[in-house]
């Protein structure tokens, strides 16, 4: 803030503007909206960002800025309402006054009339809502509901303390647009802007949070097999010995709980996404206060009674993934041990055995060296007897006389002990070095 001398948190502006990013506008009675929203990843976000700009400018007009949530453009005596969100991108027709109603029935003429003008813009990603909205004026007569839906599935509701009332059957008509029908009995132009955006998102965050369903239905075959397959590898576990039989057990839970994992990795975004939908949808029926018209469901209670089993199917795979993967992992860290436990077993055995080999080794080495000492003494006696006879004749002349044998005999213990002390240096002295 330069004014004040201070400097912002990089974050503060985005924070600041979140609050006003989808701001309410103001519609006329009477009003016809077409909206429609598109699933996008970042890069055809950005696409359709681009796209959007140029569209704006080939009209002569501003397009969204760079980090703009929102736009609204007027060309043709239509409203064109831009939004960017998390996962989809929507646009919001405001049609002329003049074109709405024909033959005195509301959605008149069809939704596919106006294809001219919704293919105006390029497709930025896969169709996901499209509604036709139609804001008449309530003018007491009664409005023949049973050609415009479907009567067994029609939800009706009094709503902003009684000045208005919304009607659906949340069915797509022939064009593919689910027909909202909202009756204004004297709102002002805010208020009814702000019912319309409300209506819309709930038609809107409604079809997204149902993105779920699909998805745990896929997954439920998954977590079922798994289910099965852990229950028969702990069964298995009872009876299983020997390392080899165990290792196969810990890595087929191993493998079972990648499986599970990547699954409940991939779903992740999309379980938790539904509920925040859910909520949404939640908030906003708060919100327009609905009251009850005699013999029909609320939006609230249409909803309840449709969305809550798809949404239950959610969280129930979800808790059976988290249930599985405490599962799979307790089974694995006991298996594990057992494992551990074995190898330990082994490892002492290995240790007892190479004890005895060694103790065998120094067994035989002892008997190598008593053997070696008895050899080398029996070579080294040998010389000297050779030495002792050569020396005998020329000790005689010199006077000295001795018998060879004896001294041979004599010279025995001597040579034994020392090469036997020689011996047991030399053993000492590898020792010392090991």
């Amino acid at each position: 803030m330069l004014a004040l001398g201070f400097t912002d948190h990089p974050l503060r502006a985005p924070v600041l503007a979140e609050l006003h990013a989808r701001p309410f506008v103001s519609v006329s009675t009477p009003a016809r909206i077409l909206h429609v929203a598109f699933l996008v990843d970042r890069d055809a976000a950005r696409a359709d960002r681009s796209a959007f700009a140029a569209f704006c400018a080939a009209r002569g007009h501003a397009g969204p800025a760079a980090d703009a949530k929102h736009h609204r453009v007027t060309f043709g005596g239509a409203v064109l309402r831009w939004e960017s969100h998390a996962e989809f991108t929507t646009y919001t027709w405001e049609l002329p006054a003049e074109d709405l109603m024909e033959g005195g029935l509301p959605f008149q003429p069809s939704s596919a009339s106006f294809a001219a003008t919704l293919s105006q813009m390029p497709q930025p990603g896969p169709l996901l809502v499209a509604a036709d909205l139609h804001l008449v004026t309530d003018t007491a007569d009664a409005l023949p509901l049973d050609r415009l839906f479907d009567r067994a599935s029609l939800a009706r509701s009094d709503v902003e303390d009684g000045f208005a009332e919304i009607a659906t059957d949340f069915q797509p008509d022939p064009s593919g647009f689910v027909r909202i029908l909202v009756r204004d009995r004297g709102m002002t132009d805010d208020a009814a802007g702000a019912l319309v955006q409300r209506v819309l998102e709930i038609e809107t965050y409604r079809t997204l949070a149902l993105l779920g369903l699909p998805e745990a239905q896929r997954l439920a075959p998954k977590v079922a097999h798994i289910e099965a397959r852990l229950g028969a590898l702990t069964e298995e576990m009872k009876n299983t010995e020997g390392l080899a039989a165990n290792n196969k057990l810990l890595d087929e839970l191993t493998t079972l709980a990648a499986e599970l994992e990547a699954d409940a990795a991939a779903s992740l975004f999309r379980f938790g996404a539904s509920r925040a939908y859910e909520e949404i949808v939640g908030l906003r029926l708060r919100t327009i206060a609905e009251r009850p018209v005699s013999g029909f469901p609320t939006w609230a209670q249409f909803l309840a009674r449709r969305m809550q089993p798809a949404m239950r199917t959610c969280q129930a795979i979800e808790q059976r993934q988290a249930n599985l993967s405490l599962k799979l992992t307790s089974a694995a860290n006991l298996l594990r041990t057992r494992v551990d436990v074995e190898l330990e077993q082994q490892n002492r055995d290995l240790l007892r055995s190479m004890n005895e080999r060694t103790r065998m080794q120094l067994r035989l080495q002892q008997t190598v060296e008593g053997l070696s000492v008895a050899a080398i003494s029996y070579y080294v006696i040998s010389l000297l007897h050779y030495v002792l006879e050569g020396l005998h004749h020329k000790a005689q002349t010199m006077g000295l006389d001795y018998d060879v044998g004896v001294a041979t005999a004599l010279g025995v213990p001597l040579v034994v002990l020392s090469i036997w002390a020689v011996v047991r240096r030399i053993r000492k002295g590898h020792f010392d070095e090991a």
